[in-house]
């Protein structure tokens, strides 16, 4: 009975030892919050964390970028993540018809397409009438940009023949900003915060081809709290500043 008594009071403390672990992480008092987020919302999404934290010091947000369908696909075979915020509201709509999310997602910004360049123009690409012959990249038609690119192009009879297709818009502008491209098909956002690698040259009939970027807490999230909170503070006035300075508009 001794030697049971023993394993026992083993057993115990090592159950014991295990638990204080588990406390100590909990005293911290910090929820890490997954934001999965279109590759256009990479550096002011930095910014808007920053402020976030600000007035939410026990949330830490970690981001996850790519292009909004492969955001999707990945949160449909069950990535963990608790937030979404995608490039227009087709593809939000894919998960909020598979019932993937916890509640209606809210517009926080929008964007509008422009045609970016290498710097000093060299093949002197002025509108959309000065893309034949030249290499042209533009997003893949299942990415929001590349969406919007095509009804761009419907609606200005404008015919496209892209040397390249990129999964994201960051991928679009790196071609154009490596001298790999001669122009490519972005937001004019991305021409913002490129600085000086690229130019930029209007889209005629770009105006009325604009994305609106939702964002909605992820049904499986344990962070649903925390998430609300994240959402309610990009339609914030302190969020719209830093997504107007990127050169969004907001709602």
């Amino acid at each position: 009975m001794k030697f049971l008594s023993a394993a026992c009071i083993l057993a115990l403390l090592s159950l014991t030892a295990c638990s204080t672990g588990s406390d100590s992480d909990s005293e911290s008092g910090k929820t890490t919050l997954t934001v999965f987020a279109a590759a256009s919302l990479t550096d002011v999404f930095a910014d808007v964390a920053e402020e976030f934290n600000s007035t939410e010091p026990d949330i830490e947000v970690k981001f996850s970028f790519a292009g909004s369908s492969d955001l999707v696909a990945q949160i449909s075979e069950g990535a963990p993540a608790d937030v979404i915020a995608t490039a227009d509201e087709a593809t939000m709509d894919t998960l909020a018809g598979d019932e993937l999310l916890a509640g209606a997602p809210e517009i926080f910004a929008s964007n509008t397409l422009t045609l970016a360049v290498p710097e000093g123009n060299p093949e002197d690409i002025e509108t959309s009438n000065d893309f034949t012959g030249k290499d042209l990249v533009v997003c893949a038609p299942q990415v929001p940009c590349g969406a919007a690119t095509n009804k761009w192009a419907k609606q200005n009879q404008v015919s496209l023949d892209p040397v390249s297709e990129e999964n994201s818009v960051t991928d679009v502008l790196g071609k154009v900003s490596s001298g790999q491209a001669d122009a490519g098909i972005v937001y004019v956002t991305d021409v913002a915060r490129a600085d000086s690698a690229v130019e930029q040259v209007e889209l005629d009939g770009a105006e009325k081809v604009v994305n609106r970027y939702p964002a909605a807490a992820v049904g499986a999230s344990e962070n649903t709290k925390e998430a609300d909170a994240f959402i309610r503070f990009l339609r914030s006035e302190k969020a719209a500043r830093l997504l107007e300075d990127a050169g969004f508009s907001t709602p």
